[in-house]
Order: C-alpha cells, then sequence, then structure tokens
C-alpha cells in the first residue's frame, strides 16, 4: 500500500467518524427537541379541546367591545432614534384609525436625533394628542433607557393635568396599530396586569424568503406557545408592541428600581418586564379576540426586516438578551411554579437548538463525503447503524408533523400560499438562527468585558397607505389574517 492510498484511507476514516459522531449528535438533539415540542402541541390540542367543543364560554368580539363604555385615559409608548422615514406615517395612520376618545401618544426621540424630532413635531402641532419628548442624553442608548424618559414624561403631565391613565400601551415606530386595540386594552385591563395582542408580520414580496419567516414563526408564536403559556399560568413575556401594562403594575416595578419601571440595562426589556410582573403576582392575557364571529383576530402588523444581515442582527438581540443576558438576568421562576421554569428553559434552548442545527448540517456534508471517499477508494459506505436509523426514522416523522404544524399556523393566518412558503422558509429561519448565534456570543462577550448597552435597531418600513394594499411602501399582503380565535379573551 503507498503512502497515497494510506492517505487516502485515513481521511476516510475520520471523515466516517465525524459523520457518525455528528449524526448521533443531531439525532439525539433533535428527538429530546421534538418531543419537548410534542408536549406542547398536546396541551395546546388539549386546551381548544376544552375550551372550544363543547364551548364552555362565549368568544369575545369587538362587535361586543363596541357597546362597553370605556372606563379611562390611555398612553401610548412609542421610542424612536433615527426613525425620520416612519414615525410620521405610523402618527397619523394610528390618530386617524384608533377608536378611543381619550388618548395620549408619548414618542420619545434624542437630542442629536434633528430628522425625527422634525417628523415628530410636524405631527404634534396639528394634533394634540401627541407629545414628543426629546431625551436629555444622546442616542442611541436602550430603548428601556427611552421609554424610562416616556414615562417621567407622563408622570409629570399627570402631575400637571391631575388625570392618571389607566395603563400604558408600547408600539414601534413602523407598526400597523389596530383601530379597536384601546378597546380591547380598556376592557382588559382591571382583570389582567399586562395584555398582549397577537403581532403578524406583513408580508413583503420582495422578500418572502428572510421577512416572510417572520410570519411563520409569529403566526405560531402567537397562535400556539403563547396560549400554552397562559393555559399553564406561566408568565407571559411581552413582545414590546401591541401591548398595555396597567399602571399600578408599572408602579410596582418602578417602586422597586428607583423610579423607572424598564430596565435600561436590558436588551429584551419587554420580555423581562412580562416575566417580572407576573412574578409580582399580576396576571397576563393573550388577547385573542376576533373582529367577528369567525373572522380575524384583532393584531398589530410591521414589516420586519427584510434582507439577511438585518434579520440576523435583529435574531442576535433576541437571542443575546433572553437565552444569554437574560438568563443572567431573570433566573427562574418560584419553585413550584413548574411550567413557568418548562417555559423559560424552552425560551433559553437557542443556542443548544443552533449547536444541533450545526451537527446536522455537519453529518450531512461529511456523510456525503463519505460515501464519495468510500467511491473514490472501492470500498463500501459504513451504515449509520440500527440505533441512529431508529432515531432518524423518528425524526423524520417529527419533522413532517413539524413542518405540518407550521404550514396549518401559518396558513390560518396569512392563507394557503403562505403555508406553501412556510416550508422551504424553515431552511431560511435555521440560516438566520445560525448567523445569529455567532454574533450573540461576540456581543455577550464584549458585554462582559463592559462594553455599553445600545440600541441595536434595524431600519424600518411603513406601508404608504395601510388601508389601500396595493399602495405599499413595499408590496405586501395587508389583508387581515384568516384566523379563528377560540379563546374567550377576558
Amino acid at each position: 500500500m503507498d503512502i497515497w492510498t494510506t492517505a487516502i484511507t485515513i481521511a476516510v476514516a475520520i471523515v466516517d467518524v465525524v459523520a457518525r459522531e455528528t449524526l448521533l449528535l443531531a439525532a439525539i438533539g433533535f428527538l429530546v427537541g421534538g418531543l419537548d415540542d410534542l408536549a406542547v402541541d398536546g396541551i395546546f390540542v388539549a386546551h381548544k379541546f376544552w375550551h372550544g367543543w363543547p364551548r364552555r364560554r362565549p368568544i369575545l368580539t369587538l362587535t361586543e367591545l363596541a357597546d362597553r363604555p370605556l372606563r379611562g385615559r390611555m398612553a401610548v409608548f412609542v421610542p424612536a432614534w433615527d426613525e425620520r422615514g416612519v414615525i410620521g406615517a405610523m402618527l397619523r395612520h394610528a390618530l386617524g384609525t384608533i377608536d378611543h376618545p381619550d388618548y395620549a401618544i408619548y414618542v420619545g426621540t434624542y437630542p442629536n436625533d434633528r430628522a425625527t424630532i422634525d417628523a415628530v413635531a410636524a405631527v404634534a402641532d396639528q394634533d394634540h394628542r401627541v407629545r414628543l419628548v426629546v431625551g436629555a442624553v444622546p442616542g442611541p442608548t436602550t430603548k428601556a433607557a427611552c421609554l424610562n424618559t416616556l414615562w417621567r414624561a407622563l408622570l409629570r403631565d399627570e402631575h400637571a393635568g391631575g388625570v392618571r391613565v389607566r395603563a400604558v400601551v408600547l408600539h414601534d415606530a413602523e407598526d400597523v396599530v389596530h383601530r379597536a386595540e384601546l378597546r380591547i386594552f380598556d376592557a382588559l385591563i382591571d382583570r389582567y396586569a399586562t395584555v398582549q395582542l397577537p403581532v403578524l408580520p406583513l408580508v413583503d414580496r420582495r422578500s418572502r424568503m428572510v421577512a416572510g419567516h417572520y410570519c411563520d414563526e409569529f403566526a405560531e408564536a402567537h397562535g400556539k406557545q403563547m396560549v400554552v403559556r397562559q393555559a399553564l399560568g406561566a408568565g407571559l413575556p411581552l413582545a414590546g408592541v401591541g401591548c398595555a401594562i396597567a399602571r399600578d403594575a408599572l408602579d410596582r416595578v418602578a417602586a422597586l428600581r428607583g423610579g423607572a419601571p424598564f430596565d435600561a440595562h436590558s436588551l429584551t426589556e419587554d420580555y423581562e418586564l412580562g416575566l417580572h410582573i407576573a412574578e409580582l403576582g399580576g396576571r397576563g392575557c393573550l388577547a385573542r379576540v376576533p373582529e367577528r364571529r369567525g373572522g380575524p383576530v384583532a393584531s398589530v402588523r410591521a414589516y420586519f426586516p427584510a434582507t439577511l444581515d438585518a434579520a440576523v442582527r435583529q435574531k442576535a438581540r433576541w437571542m443575546l438578551g433572553i437565552a444569554l443576558a437574560g438568563w443572567d438576568r431573570t433566573g427562574w421562576s418560584r419553585p413550584h411554579q413548574l411550567g413557568d421554569h418548562w417555559m423559560r428553559m424552552r425560551d433559553r434552548r437557542a443556542p443548544m437548538v443552533v449547536v444541533i442545527l450545526c451537527a446536522a448540517y455537519l453529518a450531512i456534508v461529511f456523510g456525503a463525503l463519505s460515501v464519495l471517499g468510500h467511491g473514490l477508494s472501492g470500498g463500501a459506505p459504513v451504515g449509520v447503524g440500527v440505533v441512529p436509523a431508529w432515531l432518524l426514522m423518528a425524526n423524520g416523522g417529527w419533522l413532517a408533523w413539524r413542518l405540518t404544524l407550521r404550514a396549518v399556523f401559518t396558513g390560518a393566518a396569512y392563507g394557503v400560499a403562505e403555508a406553501l412558503w412556510s416550508v422551504p422558509r424553515m431552511i431560511v429561519g435555521n440560516l438566520v438562527s445560525l448567523l445569529a448565534a455567532r454574533r450573540a456570543v461576540i456581543r455577550y462577550v464584549a458585554m462582559l468585558r463592559g462594553e455599553p448597552l445600545r440600541w441595536d435597531k434595524t431600519a424600518h418600513a411603513f406601508p404608504v397607505d395601510p388601508a389601500q394594499p396595493g399602495d405599499l411602501a413595499r408590496p405586501n399582503d395587508l389583508a387581515q389574517p384568516d384566523d379563528v380565535a377560540d379563546d374567550r379573551a377576558s
């Protein structure tokens, strides 16, 4: 045997080992994750059956809410850094759409962002319901720091006017708000400390794969996973948009944090705030309120990142704030809250999922190299073994179920066409997660070394006319989702 034959034999043997071990790691990881997801699916189905057939409670609809008296003032907080391109359109749409007689929109800006200040001032000059707030510190700070600036402005206004708001509503500068959202919050905020509307990203036809994968993820997250969290009595994290926080709950958090309810040292202040309020005894609610019986649910809509780089940056911030730094900051729930422990564990499994995905893709690559190497050397390919073969069969069934369920939730929210797109988009979502994990780890190490936190935001877009689907900044489908809510949101 010459030296080249020996080298090829050794190389093929190494490739075989790597292929076998990565395949086994991926197979076991997918099986554990699949069982975890199946448990959530089972609870969701049981919950839907218990509350759906026979129906135990009637569905609360916007038609019923329209006849209820409104009981107080609402404050909407919109933090804005470098949002000159969307904030004006967003405010004008909100002012012309929201069906509530008593609210104010507080927009937080920075002294070194003159363009955004001018855009907000142009609207505020025409409508007294918009309150322009310019912070004292140049931006960008964290989003939470901007929200605290708005909180202090609200306290000053309340002291001067003698009117206390019932709740604070959070929105981003690119949100397409629902006309009835303040009515929903007004009806529920006495019973719940936090109320979250479903978030349904707008479909961007020029970015069907990257922007579109957010549609799939939110359709399933706010159609199933948040429903399960609420059914288990676990703390409900806030999405930071389309959510209302009771004033008393904010007062309690502010008293514990030196007067500032939003943690300026957090990258995911909305997620943490929802869990913190739950720990203080406040109940959360995912308000899936249909516009009519059998109709779409009231939701907040927005464009999500349409490029790979922007999506990676956003997902990295979420992963950093929830799974890495967030774990350090929020810890675990109270000992007896087993459902909450489980949900927090699921929130933090993203880095491990990325490791499993890496192993899976490596197994595919090295498996192909193994077949090629054995073909060139004239040897027979090494079999995967009995245990890995059974694991692969189980994971194949789990993957088929996962893709089917994802398509079902996407289809319920967006229709059949988007349901079909959801299948290849899962691969795009995996790629975004892999790249985001690398960025999140790098930023996490930098944080541990003392690097200051900054608002790592992405560029936003807003429909030219949200009421006219054909006249948009980027072509998309603004039609309301065909989702049917089976829960009474009260």
